[in-house]
């Protein structure tokens, strides 16, 4: 306990705190870490961005692993985890939501969506990768599985796919340069949840290490950056921040 009322202690002294989340913030509301034994990877290979691109067959298959809900990315709740940080989100203590997770759960708990920082997208619905246009998952389901019609976008014809960020895809320069910008910005990093091994997302808590801030770690296996940390708790991520947001 006396880890959790430290970490109270820095959240409670810190003026603009980032959280930083990863596929651990996740398993507690059941949707397993995609690279662990039983993950996502582990059952299914990864279709690569540039065969997405490609193959009609390929684009075909990854449709189909969408509807049929095989990555298990989408349709769980938000847990005990991501209600605290709506909490102290509310409260004006965080400022952004830095996220590795596809999933939508922080939206879906009740952070607005322009304090979350999406590095790797979001499964919960699709864009056009010439224009940009977003696309429901609900309008393309219809026409796919009734009729096998590969999504095409509405406003250009261009290729539909879902909004993650998919292997050999370039990484979202925007969302990069703002978390970058938060983690120069902040005086505490709260990491919750990720290995901190998938750069150049993991570089981001080193970043706000030099620039001043106070690192934080929660994860229940140890990470590379422990030792760069002002505190590290291998526990329970919902636990830890219920103890904390009780604490103020």
């Amino acid at each position: 306990m006396g880890d959790r009322y430290q970490l109270a202690k820095m959240v409670d002294a810190a003026r603009r705190v980032v959280v930083f989340t990863g596929a651990g913030m996740s398993t507690e509301s059941g949707i397993p870490d995609f690279r662990s034994p039983g993950g996502v990877w582990s059952r299914m290979k990864p279709i690569y961005f540039q065969d997405f691109v490609a193959s009609e067959e390929r684009r075909r298959e990854a449709w189909t692993r969408t509807f049929s809900g095989a990555a298990g990315w989408v349709g769980a709740k938000p847990n005990a985890g991501h209600v605290a940080i709506v909490r102290l989100v509310d409260e004006g203590k965080v400022e952004v939501v830095i996220t590795q997770n596809v999933d939508n759960l922080h939206q879906d708990a009740g952070v607005p969506e322009e304090r979350v920082i999406e590095l790797h997208g979001n499964a919960a619905y699709a864009k056009c990768l010439s224009c940009g246009e977003r696309h429901e998952l609900a309008d393309l389901r219809g026409p796919f599985l009734e009729h096998g019609v590969i999504p095409a976008c509405r406003v250009c014809g261009g290729l539909v796919k879902t909004a993650t960020i998919s292997f050999g895809q370039p990484m979202p320069a925007e969302a990069m340069a703002r978390a970058e910008e938060a983690a120069v910005a902040c005086d505490l990093f709260l990491v919750l949840g990720s290995s901190l091994v998938v750069f150049p997302a993991a570089g981001l808590p080193l970043i706000a290490k030099r620039n001043g801030a106070a690192l934080a770690i929660v994860n229940r296996e140890p990470t590379d950056q422990d030792g760069f940390a002002d505190l590290v708790l291998h526990d329970e991520i919902g636990s830890v921040l219920g103890a904390v947001v009780a604490a103020r």
